[in-house]
């Protein structure tokens, strides 16, 4: 099982990170790896929603749709995959610092299967240097 976890801390209130990174409209801007992100249920976001993703990872082109599964928003947000390469749960929690200050979680976990399971201990390692990047690159965004 692939279990990765990677925090920051972004100097912006709580709301403003919650509201942007909860966004998947916003994904492609700050994850590194995410070229595109297309609803597939109507928006807003809720639970039951279904967004499909394109990215590369790895040097592979991956489509997968993810369906949110737990959702309050300015704390948490839970996404599993529908569908795609192996089974996949991203988590995002936020908690304030203080009025100015959030610290934002990101959690993936996975079971790679197949051929997959080869590259488990190099897929670790490559999910967390692409989670860092994406988390500095949200940071980067939210605090020009």
């Amino acid at each position: 099982m692939v279990d990765v976890f990677t925090e920051i801390i972004i100097n912006r209130p709580i709301l403003q990170v919650s509201e942007y990174a909860a966004n998947p409209d916003h994904a492609p801007e700050w994850y590194v790896n995410i070229h595109s992100a297309e609803w597939k249920t109507p928006k807003p976001l809720t639970i039951g929603s279904q967004i499909a993703f394109k990215a590369k990872f790895l040097g592979s082109e991956l489509a997968y749709v993810y369906e949110i599964v737990e959702y309050e928003p300015g704390k948490k947000l839970v996404m599993q995959t529908a569908n795609g390469p192996f089974p996949m749960e991203t988590i995002y929690t936020w908690q304030a610092i203080n009025e100015h200050q959030t610290c934002m979680k990101l959690t993936n976990k996975g079971n790679p299967t197949g051929f997959n399971k080869l590259f488990y201990p190099v897929m670790a390692s490559m999910m967390r240097k692409a989670n860092i990047k994406d988390l500095k690159k949200i940071k980067d965004i939210l605090e020009k």
